[in-house]
């Protein structure tokens, strides 16, 4: 009875502290569980001596010798067939481990690698000729996405104009009432081709001889065959274009295959006509008048009953004197513009492009203005026209008029005129 009453009295002191001592032995109990069951796992790899620690006093365990050799030979077979395993792996594999490493890395490194690009990085010998090879292909990726958008954005504007010109074209269509007639670019090119076209049957010749190929160098026939786009554009848009001859032009000559070049497709539908043939085969003789800087004779009016020659060459380089000279051989008549009669020359040479020469005809063949024609003459080659009193013209005019007018020898009234 006593001793029940003892227990008693114990257990009613021990319950308060109850709450605080059950979870400290759980701890404790955990702790202990968790380190058996690591010295268990880390005895199953590799053996370990085990240390007495303060809180247990129970003596170590001891391992045995022959024990320990077989973990430890276990762990030997183990190590063997993972190292050979990664001297089996495949190159290209572990080349594309290495770069997507680096991409990782946040190194320059392209997304998509060709196999034929990797096999080249495969093949170089250092880190760095790797890096390099690999920026150089970051950089042409990167430049090949830049353009792909800059085309894209390109393509997008394109269509978003012509979406707004269809807008546009829509809204004028609906309003009827217009003052002006609307000329397409369409209706354009057809009145210049109808105009072209009569050209051809009605209009006054003007041919280009192209027998110069063999005195120019190819830089001054590429600047030559320049000059004739431009004249057969501006004779093109004329009111009354000329009828242009390509005369000598040799079939797969140095001028044919640089036409056939610079105008490509358009060649077949140009409205002129090339002949291997001379001009002097194609036209009498008499109505022949061959345009050069070099002939004494000076145009005095444009006749529209004559077909002028123009040589087709830059003649930075040619001497003096060689479409004369091919003239005189072929016995026709020459001239040359009057530049002296109404310009100030200054300085340069008196030879005019292609295009130049063409302007300044059909100025002259649609208004008969030597003053408007020789507009289009370079100014940095002259200071001005030439002023000439209204007192002279006058007395020019009367003597005109009067019998005595023939009785002055032949270029004594223009000396007489420069002079005064």
């Amino acid at each position: 009875m006593p001793v029940f009453l003892k227990m008693s009295v114990s257990i009613t002191f021990v319950r308060p502290f109850a709450r605080v001592l059950v979870p400290f032995t759980l701890h404790r109990k955990r702790r202990v569980l968790y380190s058996t069951i690591l010295q268990r796992f880390m005895s199953s790899k590799i053996p370990a001596v085990s240390y007495p620690s303060k809180a247990s006093t129970s003596p170590p365990e001891q391992l045995e010798l022959d024990g320990w050799k077989i973990t430890m030979k276990s762990s030997v077979q183990e190590s063997v067939p993972t190292a050979s395993s990664t001297k089996d792996e495949d190159p290209v594999a572990a080349t594309r481990e290495l770069i997507e490493m680096w991409r990782l890395l946040g190194r320059e490194v392209p997304e998509y690698i060709s196999e034929e690009e990797l096999k080249t990085i495969m093949e170089c010998a250092s880190k760095s000729s790797k890096k390099k090879y690999l920026k150089y292909l970051y950089v042409k990726e990167k430049m090949k996405k830049a353009k792909q958008i800059k085309k894209e954005m390109k393509a997008a504007a394109k269509e978003k104009a012509k979406e707004d010109q269809l807008l546009e074209t829509t809204k004028e269509n609906k309003q009827q009432n217009f003052l002006f007639l609307r000329l397409w670019d369409r209706n354009m090119d057809t009145a210049m081709g109808w105009k072209g076209a009569q050209a051809m049957q009605y209009g006054q010749p003007l041919v280009f001889d192209m027998a110069y190929d063999n005195y120019m160098e190819p830089k001054e026939l590429q600047n030559t065959v320049s000059q004739l786009l431009e004249s057969e554009g501006w004779n093109r848009r004329n009111v009354d274009p000329f009828h242009i001859y390509f005369c000598n032009l040799k079939i797969d000559g140095p001028f044919y295959r640089e036409l056939i070049k610079r105008y490509g497709e358009k060649w077949n539908k140009l409205l002129l006509t090339t002949t291997e043939k001379s001009y002097v085969d194609l036209f009498p003789k008499d109505s022949i008048v061959y345009l050069t800087a070099d002939s004494p004779n000076v145009m005095t009016a444009f006749k529209h009953d004559k077909i002028y020659i123009v040589g087709s060459f830059v003649d930075k380089k040619m001497q003096p004197g060689t479409s004369l000279a091919k003239a005189k051989q072929l016995n026709l008549k020459t001239e040359c513009l009057p530049l002296d009669k109404y310009l100030q020359w200054d300085t340069g040479t008196k030879n005019l492009t292609l295009d130049q020469m063409m302007r300044i005809l059909l100025c002259l063949k649609n208004t008969g203005n030597w003053e408007e024609a020789l507009k289009f003459v370079p100014k940095r080659k002259h200071t001005g026209y030439l002023e000439i009193s209204q007192h002279s013209k006058g007395f020019v005019n009367r003597l005109k008029k009067s019998k005595t007018f023939n009785s002055f020898p032949k270029g004594s009234l223009n000396i007489c005129t420069q002079k005064k």
